[in-house]
């Protein structure tokens, strides 16, 4: 594991997220190579404005490959597309092809904020910059899945204290997730300008399930896929927190179909 990407740490422990101007000018980069509007300081965008032939190279291939999905997305659409096959006249909810890949830890943070503001606040989230970091405040926030932990049916038998949700339910609830409003896909990020980046960030998570045991078993992990409208984007700055990031999921040494070795890919969106 790359503790740098993955935490933001160095082996001895030491912090090692990139510089705010790095870190902006990498962002910027990436929500110009995905047509989207990007912050725009006082200081002129020389760096974007040398780079420009790659980032119009970028967009091309993205519009020619504008329906493929990474192989992690494709395992999880091919799923749904299965589960769901009784319903695909009026159910077919569509994993997002273009979101903003949050690939190395720290990303997510600073899109949490713009960067000449120490505050962002939205209708369903509150965001304050810190000496420690960043503090996300939701506005709903729960501490217990108690009583409201619903699982969709189909599967595995369901507990008695969890709510059983019809296969149609949720096909339905799914879809109109991922058919978010355009207030929500504002990103914090370009919340201060005029122009504002509306999209879906997404993040690559591999956490650890079964441990590697000298002479017995190898080490095993989990695939799991999160999708966020860009106002929400502080959820995942929290999950990868704790879990760390596991990186581009279109690059193939991220493809857990391709590691022999961590057993079976169980993905989960």
């Amino acid at each position: 594991m790359d503790l740098k990407k993955s935490f933001g740490i160095t082996v001895d422990g030491t912090n090692e997220i990139p510089k705010p101007k790095r870190m902006r000018d990498y962002i910027n980069l990436k929500l110009a190579a995905l047509g989207q509007p990007y912050y725009q300081s006082e200081n002129k965008t020389a760096f974007l404005e040398l780079a420009n032939d790659l980032i119009l190279n970028h967009k091309e291939k993205n519009r020619l490959l504008s329906s493929y999905l990474c192989p992690a997305d494709q395992r999880i659409q091919n799923f749904l597309d299965s589960y769901l096959a009784e319903f695909k006249d009026e159910i077919a909810p569509r994993i997002p092809s273009n979101s903003f890949i949050v690939d190395s830890h720290g990303i997510a943070r600073a899109l949490s904020l713009p960067p000449d503001k120490d505050v962002f606040n939205s209708d369903i989230v509150s965001a304050y910059r810190l000496k420690q970091g960043i503090l996300n405040n939701p506005k709903y926030d729960r501490r217990t899945t108690q009583g409201v932990f619903h699982v969709a049916e189909g599967g595995l038998p369901i507990p008695d204290d969890k709510k059983a949700v019809p296969k149609k339910t949720f096909g339905h609830l799914l879809t109109k997730a991922l058919d978010a409003p355009e207030e929500l896909l504002s990103l914090p990020f370009t919340s201060t300008q005029e122009e504002k980046a509306k999209l879906f960030v997404s993040l690559l998570l591999r956490p650890v399930v079964s441990p590697f045991v000298p002479g017995v078993s190898a080490e095993k992990r989990m695939e799991i896929r999160f999708f966020v409208p860009g106002n929400l984007i502080s959820n995942l700055d929290f999950v990868e927190s704790i879990f760390g990031n596991a990186g581009d999921p279109f690059l193939p040494q991220n493809d857990s179909a391709l590691d022999v070795e961590a057993g079976p890919v169980i993905p989960v969106v």
